[in-house]
């Protein structure tokens, strides 16, 4: 299991091949990466996130271990970003591994869940005409809800 909370760039592609790599015991390998999406208005300059070092990692490794535990995982990657980001730029890549579809989709969905509403990162939009702090979803909040 890799946890990575990081302000630098990743590199999806090779990424998504050292994970898969060694893995021949496992049926499939599912991965999500999340972009910086830009607003309708396409007024978004920049996304900056802030976490606390330490219990950010702590937080991520504890709902990866659920994940693992509860799908029977062979194994489950979290790259999350801070600092800032510009539109289009990877923010995160969550990428499980199971002898079966079904868990490996299924644990890569808690994992981003998890990520979008619970993870303990703090998001503030910069847009054109002024800054503002991302509040939380009530649609995110629900999606939790189905993994109770």
């Amino acid at each position: 299991m890799k946890i990575s909370v990081q302000s630098e760039a990743f590199d999806l592609g090779a990424e998504s091949t050292a994970f898969a790599q060694g893995h021949q015991d496992q049926g499939a390998i599912v991965t999500f990466t999340g972009i910086v999406r830009d607003n309708p208005e396409g007024t978004l300059q920049k996304m900056t996130i802030e976490h606390y070092p330490g219990m950010t990692e702590k937080a991520l490794s504890e709902i990866a271990a659920q994940a693992v535990e509860r799908w029977s995982l062979g194994d489950a990657l979290v790259i999350h970003r801070y600092g800032d980001l510009a539109p289009g730029e990877m923010i995160m890549m969550v990428a499980t591994a199971s002898r079966h579809r079904k868990n490996a989709f299924e644990a890569a969905e808690y994992l981003m869940d998890y990520l979008k509403s619970r993870a303990p990162f703090w998001k503030k939009e910069f847009l054109k005409d002024g800054a503002e702090w991302v509040d939380a979803k009530q649609e995110d909040e629900d999606s939790l809800t189905r993994w109770e």
